[in-house]
């Protein structure tokens, strides 16, 4: 396990003023306990996300991915989970994706009760190997600062400590509690997309622990991201000489485009963009090749499956007979859909929050992009609620990425009395 660095002389002067506010009200038991302990998490946890920060993780850097799983690793093991570091096995390979693959760390602890919680979050960043050292971790004033810090380490460091505080408040009346931290979420998950579905099927609550964004809203709707692979086949000749012995892939091309420009459906979240296209290698050659991507958004996971049979049935209309069209459509991330059990729980997070004289938003309306909590909702009918990290802002930033430290004690009190409350029976 990577030795922790203590932070508290350099952190607690930043942070001292910022529970005054919350220190004042007595709570009643057991809620005075949850948020003592949350706030003695709160240095431990910044220790831990300084660690994680200092280990680079982008996708393709499987060596940095297999170290900072060990270090995930390690405290979930003190804490008595049964822990796995997987190597992956079921890959769904999408256009981009690199031939080596990160690992995930699967830890389970057993309980005394019937509930199955999950709890997932990605070590993976969009950052290159070597952008560490010109952004190491920093604290200014309420906010910490580093590469990858919002997206999504204080995740895995939320994760952590939550479970710690559980095990201070001696709770297990859960049945089982899974943790899930992948190593390829930005690059659409697909090495563990499928084991993230599989676990997830069974359980009562999902929670993901992405950043809340900067309004710390809970989110029960994410956008599906898909994309479409146009391939057009003609044949060559001299432009100038023979033309008409040539089958000009780029007409193709450019017909088929033009009978798919307009397939989107915005009042219904459906949006299809042509964003890239090739074709020809010189000027006085009739293009034998052309190909075109686009960028695909749906809201709902039928609407990915009715556009990939519209265009489908589009590249049957040939402008050249004798061209060859093809047409592949990627599921690159499905939908995340509100459904009645993921209202029920962040409905009672509101009632949690008021707790501490804060207010919660809950965004049942799909804004930005994807996230594996859509993954974790395709078999399951219990509730999956995204967004239960800290507050930041400046994700895939290179030089702003930060998230808020005042949102560290809520965040924790929050997840802690979900897992105690859906554990107990207690949601309305």
């Amino acid at each position: 396990m990577h030795q922790m660095r203590p932070a508290s002389f350099l952190i607690r002067p930043l942070i001292a003023s910022f529970w005054l506010a919350l220190s004042a009200p007595a709570f009643a038991e057991p809620a005075g306990d949850i948020r003592a302990l949350a706030q003695a998490e709160q240095l431990p946890l910044l220790d831990t996300l300084r660690d994680l920060v200092s280990i680079e993780s982008g996708s393709k850097d499987v060596e940095g991915l297999n170290q900072i799983a060990e270090r995930i690793a390690g405290p979930l093991r003190q804490l008595g989970g049964a822990v796995e570091i997987l190597q992956p096995s079921d890959v769904y390979r999408l256009d981009d994706t690199p031939e080596k693959l990160g690992p995930a760390v699967h830890a389970t602890f057993k309980g005394t009760g019937s509930a199955k919680i999950m709890l997932i979050a990605h070590m993976d960043t969009v950052y290159l190997k070597g952008m560490l050292k010109d952004q190491p971790f920093r604290i200014d004033g309420d906010k910490a600062y580093g590469l990858g810090i919002a997206d999504d380490k204080q995740g895995i460091a939320t994760i952590i400590h939550a479970v710690t505080l559980l095990q201070k408040l001696k709770f297990a009346a859960y049945g089982t509690l899974t943790v899930l931290i992948n190593g390829d979420e930005e690059i659409s998950s697909p090495a563990w997309r499928s084991t993230i579905t599989r676990i997830a099927a069974d359980q009562d609550m999902v929670l993901s622990f992405e950043s809340g964004g900067i309004d710390g809203m809970l989110r029960l709707a994410t956008s599906g991201i898909g994309s479409a692979y146009l391939t057009i086949q003609g044949k060559s000749s001299h432009a100038g000489s023979r033309p008409e012995g040539g089958v000009n892939a780029l007409y193709e091309l450019s017909h088929q485009l033009l009978q798919m420009k307009d397939l989107s459906k915005p009042e219904q979240g459906l949006k299809l963009n042509w964003t890239v296209a090739k074709a020809g290698t010189n000027r006085n050659v009739i293009p034998a090749d052309a190909s075109a991507q686009a960028d695909a958004r749906a809201l709902k996971v039928a609407d990915f499956a009715g556009l990939e049979k519209t265009l489908q049935d589009k590249i049957k209309n040939r402008l050249l007979p004798d061209s060859k069209v093809d047409l592949k459509f990627e599921l690159r991330r499905p939908p995340l859909e509100a459904n009645d059990a993921s209202r029920r729980v962040a409905n009672h997070g509101k009632t949690i929050y008021r707790e501490l004289g804060l207010s919660l938003g809950v965004a049942e309306v799909a804004t930005g992009g994807g996230t594996d909590a859509a993954f974790a909702a395709l078999k399951t009918k219990g509730a999956v609620v995204e967004g239960v990290g800290l507050s930041g802002f400046g994700a895939h930033s290179n030089d702003a990425e930060y998230v808020l430290i005042n949102t560290i004690v809520p965040r924790l009190y929050l997840t802690a009395r979900m897992i105690m409350d859906v554990s107990n029976g207690k949601l309305p």
